[in-house]
């Protein structure tokens, strides 16, 4: 199996949960490790050339709103198959649609605050680590047997 990594984002409504240390733990336990991780109050700049891909559709505005209304949680997360396995994690977009025990299910309250986001693709995850990452910033984790 591929060692891959994903960006992971704990949205503004996990933080206010107090369920960060739950959520992290969740991606340890599976087996996905932070290579690198930080606390970050984005701007609304931020929020927007992040999510520039979704310029277009109507949620946009909400969407950066959120992103940019309380601090978020910034991982790359290491692991086998790591992009499927964290989406996997994560659950439906919608946390009505997501399946008992995945991350949404669990804390997300509606689609539009759904406290998690994974790169979704081997060239999303590349763009969206260095959107927040540089190189130096990324540690390979050491893997034991």
């Amino acid at each position: 199996m591929a060692i891959e990594r994903t960006l992971s984002i704990i949205k503004p409504d996990g933080l206010e949960k107090g369920v960060i240390g739950k959520i992290i733990s969740r991606f340890e336990e599976s087996g996905l490790k932070p290579v690198a991780i930080r606390l970050q109050q984005l701007s609304t700049r931020d929020a927007e050339g992040f999510y520039a891909v979704h310029k277009a559709r109507p949620f946009f505005k909400d969407l950066v709103g959120f992103m940019a209304s309380g601090p978020v949680v910034l991982m790359v997360l290491e692991g086998e198959n790591a992009i499927a396995k964290n989406r996997e994690l994560m659950g439906a977009t919608d946390p009505a649609k997501a399946a008992p025990g995945t991350i949404r299910k669990d804390f997300a309250t509606s689609i539009d605050q759904n406290t998690v986001h994974g790169s979704d693709s081997l060239d999303n995850a590349k763009t969206e680590i260095a959107y927040f990452f540089r190189d130096t910033e990324v540690q390979p984790y050491t893997y034991r047997k």
